[in-house]
């Protein structure tokens, strides 16, 4: 890995440098920022390496480029980054909205670029906060587009292994709506209670002030730079409409069991939630398995390694590695992938076989 340039060095950028520098052995990161403060404090932390004061001059000779700028600029910032960067450099960004940034590029630029977005932050913001561990043990959507180069794909899976995330590709638009409805609305949520509670008095004491712990855990992501999460609900909004409605939804079904004094109702509903919080909880990591080893014949065409990566996504099936030997032009390739555990192995190549795409599962070892 040659150099490698963010595009923005507040917390999420600042955080991968860090994480780049200590983890995946990158000696050289460039970054630039419109705040020179920024700038001077990532370079006292040792977030980046040099300093640029253009974008041209940021990628100039990166293997990739990481865009870590606010929701609302990603698009302009992507077709800038692809335009000055060389032909072999890998662009992605660290946005939580995929769709937009996406729908803006043509194909020829959809080729190098490849969406990505870590499930990690914090409630303080600004590179003064940025912390090599960010990353670690969190999910990293990845976003590959039909166009997607292999070889672009398989460094960026590497990376975000080395920075100790686990790479999960799926489609734009699933991704998206999956945040409106894990992350998005939530934030929707926390500020409307507290917008009632702070304007709610019921005999005249603030229902603000008589709050337990409960009500502040629930709330606790509201308000969280309001200017970022303002762009992102508007990024986003299709998807949001769509959960804020779905929400209205399960809010009148349990308001008409409250009417109507249907016990039976409303205990089946706090149930099926305990039921979901435990699945929930579930689905932290456990201990390791062994790992498995999956080989795929893939003809030498554009979009395969995306399909394939996507489609084991969505089955929640975790790559752990992934490694491309490509053929002939004119004859099939090799994928190797590892995943955890024989059963994920199994199902993972009955996935592909019925993708039309020769598969075997063998231990990793």
């Amino acid at each position: 890995m040659g150099s490698v340039a963010l595009v923005g060095v507040g917390l999420m950028g600042g955080s991968l440098g860090l994480a780049l520098r200590e983890r995946a052995g990158v000696e050289v990161v460039r970054g630039v920022d419109p705040d020179p403060v920024a700038i001077d404090t990532a370079l006292t932390m040792g977030a980046i390496t040099e300093a640029a004061v253009t974008v041209e001059e940021a990628v100039d000779g990166a293997s990739a480029a990481f865009i870590a700028a606010p929701v609302a600029a990603l698009p302009e910032a992507a077709r800038a980054v692809l335009a000055a960067a060389g032909d072999d450099c890998l662009v992605s960004d660290l946005g939580s909205v995929k769709a937009e940034v996406l729908g803006s590029l043509g194909a020829v630029e959809r080729a190098r670029f490849i969406g990505g977005h870590p499930v990690a932050g914090g409630e303080r913001t600004g590179v003064a906060f940025a912390r090599a561990e960010l990353f670690e043990g969190a999910t990293w959507f990845l976003t590959p587009p039909a166009e997607a180069r292999p070889d672009l794909f398989e460094r960026l899976h590497a990376l975000v292994v080395a920075l100790g995330a686990r790479p999960v590709a799926i489609d734009v638009d699933v991704h998206d709506r999956l945040m409106a409805l894990v992350s998005h609305l939530p934030h929707l949520i926390a500020a409307a209670l507290l917008n009632q509670a702070a304007t709610t008095s019921p005999g005249g004491r603030e229902a603000l002030r008589s709050a337990g712990p409960s009500f502040g855990d629930l709330t606790r992501v509201a308000g969280a730079n309001p200017p970022l999460w303002t762009d992102i609900l508007l990024a986003n909004r299709g998807a949001v409409l769509e959960a804020i409605e779905g929400h209205a939804g399960q809010m009148a079904e349990m308001a008409d069991a409250l009417r109507a004094g249907d016990r039976d109702a409303v205990r089946v509903a706090v149930e099926r939630a305990a039921a979901a919080r435990e699945r929930l909880r579930a689905d932290e990591p456990g201990p390791a398995r062994a790992r498995w080893r999956l080989l795929v014949a893939i003809p030498n065409r554009p979009g395969v390694i995306s399909e394939i990566a996507t489609a084991l996504g969505h089955a929640h099936i975790n790559i752990e590695d992934l490694q491309l030997a490509p053929g002939p032009p004119d004859g099939d390739g090799e994928l190797s992938l590892v995943v955890e555990g024989e059963g994920a192995a199994r199902r993972a190549a009955d996935l592909v076989a019925g993708r039309g795409y020769r598969a075997l599962a063998r231990p990793a070892d």
